[in-house]
């Protein structure tokens, strides 16, 4: 066997031997990747305890989605709509089948909202119009009534 051999580790620990004779290492180590992956799972402890604590702010409503879908957009209240109750904003979801992931999704995008809420505007910096991009407009403007100017019906004593 060459040295680039893999094969299932002999612990069973779901790592890839890349080298049989070295030492076990995990796929993303290896270079086999561009990076590590991200592993699906549960939300971290520190974000899922904020949407709860989002969540205890919030009055929770579930409605039937309606819509396309059948039956089951018919018959099932999947959508959900949360309330806001300390500023009043409404954000609602009903995108997916499940009730559950669009809790998650209108928390989204309530944390979304409170954030965008949140930042403060750059104050504009007002700015003096240009003399030539002013001689410009009022350029345009002068060839604009000329131009409207030859719509008029002609006078008749003029002839």
């Amino acid at each position: 066997m060459d040295g680039k051999a893999s094969r299932k580790d002999p612990a069973n620990t779901g790592r890839t031997v890349d080298n049989v004779a070295g030492p076990a290492r995990p796929r993303e180590e290896t270079g086999a990747v561009a990076g590590p992956r991200k592993q699906p799972g549960p939300p971290t402890a520190d974000r899922s305890r904020s949407g709860a604590d989002l969540l205890a702010q919030c009055r929770v409503d579930t409605f039937r989605s309606g819509g396309a879908g059948g039956q089951h957009q018919n018959k099932v209240e999947s959508g959900v709509r949360l309330t806001h109750l300390p500023t009043g904003i409404v954000v609602s979801s009903r995108r997916h089948r499940s009730q559950h992931r669009n809790r998650q999704d209108a928390l989204e995008r309530l944390e979304a909202e409170l954030e965008a809420r949140g930042r403060t505007r750059k104050p504009r910096i007002p700015t003096a119009v240009p003399k030539r991009e002013r001689r410009k407009r009022l350029e345009a403007k002068k060839r604009r009534s000329r131009l409207k100017k030859l719509r008029d019906r002609p006078d008749p004593g003029e002839d």
